[in-house]
């Protein structure tokens, strides 16, 4: 190893927007085997969609729309 490192022509980390960070959420059953039926049929982890999902949503400022009835 060096003792110093010449760092004047290196470029910003440019996946430092898209870390992610693990947290513990409840989601309903049915709701989890939606997600794995679309992961078995786009061959994307169930966990990436649900990821992408509300990505989009945070994306396009959607809003929730709930009618109790």
């Amino acid at each position: 190893m060096r003792k110093e490192y010449d760092f004047t022509g290196s470029e910003p980390n440019p996946y430092l927007k898209k870390l992610r960070k693990q947290i513990s959420i409840r989601i309903d059953l049915d709701t989890i085997n939606f997600f794995k039926k679309q992961a078995e049929e786009t061959g994307i982890a169930y966990q990436n969609l649900i990821n992408l999902y509300l990505s989009d949503c945070a994306m396009h400022l959607k809003k929730i729309n709930i009618n109790w009835k």
